[in-house]
């Protein structure tokens, strides 16, 4: 089906005054979050959340002539985006908590846009995904701890490992389809849990201590930051190494959506007998799905296991998997911008509601049932597929 002409046409000015002002109020808006203490602080922000999300389901022309003014200016909307994330740092300066929080935001937004690729594209539910992403913290562990290798070479061995994991789980998920199929993910995800809680090698329930610093050209991890003589905490070194993950997520989710996998993950999604009748190999786009899930799960696992420098099997229970299929189903499904939305605010939201003491998880829960009333089918629903050169 194809995608209605828009009737929205902003003029270049128009589009670029509107791109780089709306880039950097959001901007601003995630630093009030991270900045805020107080509760009510915290209950007025996404109070205001709350109402731009309803202003933007009544008034849905805003959303298409947001994405009809980036789309003109691709240039301006890049250049943007990447001032404000590299300045944030120097912005936050040395609150070595909120560059945490922005740290563990961007790997969940790594792992979000991976199940994306099957919940969102291909309609598989995946609970395996925290699994994936242990596996990929503790290979890379392992093999720095033991053998000394770097993380840039325990990287892409940790990304085959778990790669190979996805082929494991993926092979016999085939013979299952909808409930069925949640369970036997869940069912691998406990496992592999069990399996590190219990083997001497992956250091049992204690887990794995003194996990190395990486360090570039010399530069350990480990040190500051000093760039043009600003001196930025070590946190800071992990935080361009995960949003240059998240780059290369975003490129990668891009890439697959526009392409003929994209496509055969899409129609698995809305019909999966018509895509077999049409001639799609069902089952091995199902597999791969699982595959690139796991492939980008394990990159986060890394930078994470280098990160905190020690892991254990709590960093990777079945909770994780619901969190990071949470922040995909509140962002909105195969929606590359909603799934990082919701990324970050089920990373950030928890620890700022901290100041509700023990009603925290109950408000938590009342914002996110709150957020899908306003906007059922996620903050940034998908959108309509284009092709070619349609507008």
């Amino acid at each position: 089906m194809h995608a209605p002409a828009s009737s929205v046409a902003p003029g270049t000015g128009q589009a670029i005054a509107f791109t780089v002002l709306s880039q950097l109020a959001g901007a601003a808006f995630l630093y009030f979050v991270l900045k805020a203490e107080g509760g009510w602080q915290i209950v007025g922000l996404l109070a205001l959340l709350g109402a731009g999300f309803y202003l933007l389901e009544r008034l849905p022309w805003i959303t298409d002539y947001a994405m009809a003014s980036m789309a003109r200016v691709p240039l301006v909307t890049f250049a943007t985006a990447a001032v404000v994330v590299l300045g944030f740092p120097f912005v936050v300066g040395s609150n070595t908590y909120v560059l945490h929080l922005l740290i563990v935001a961007q790997l969940y937004a790594v792992l979000a846009l991976a199940l994306n690729f099957q919940l969102g594209s291909a309609n598989i539910p995946n609970f395996a995904t925290g699994a994936s992403y242990g596996i990929g913290a503790y290979v890379s562990a392992l093999l720095a701890i033991n053998f000394g290798l770097s993380f840039w070479l325990t990287l892409p061995l940790a990304a085959l490992a778990a790669t190979l994991f996805g082929f494991v789980i993926g092979i016999p998920s085939m013979r299952t389809r909808d409930t069925y199929l949640a369970l036997v993910t869940i069912a691998f995800g406990v496992v592999v849990q069990q399996l590190l809680n219990n083997f001497d090698w992956t250091g049992g329930p204690n887990g794995l201590v003194g996990i190395p610093a990486p360090s570039l050209f010399g530069h350990s991890f480990a040190d500051p930051l000093v760039v043009f003589g600003w001196k930025l905490p070590s946190q800071a070194n992990f935080y361009y190494l995960s949003a240059a993950l998240v780059v290369v997520a975003i490129i990668t989710a891009h890439r697959l959506h526009g392409s003929r996998i994209g496509l055969a993950w899409n129609a698995l999604r809305a019909d999966e007998i018509a895509a077999k009748a049409q001639g799609i190999n069902v089952a091995w786009y199902k597999v791969l799905a699982f595959a690139v899930d796991a492939f980008l799960a394990a990159f986060a696992g890394t930078i994470y296991a280098f990160y905190v420098s020690y892991i254990s099997p709590d960093n990777f229970t079945f909770l994780v998997s619901v969190t990071i299929m949470t922040m995909v189903i509140v962002g909105g499904m195969d929606n590359i911008f909603g799934v990082i939305v919701g990324a970050f605010l089920l990373t950030i939201l928890p620890e700022k509601l901290r100041a509700f003491a023990d009603y925290r998880l109950l408000f938590f829960g009342v914002v996110i049932i709150g957020f899908l009333m306003i906007r059922p089918q996620g903050l940034f629903p998908q959108r309509m597929r284009r092709y070619g050169g349609e507008p």
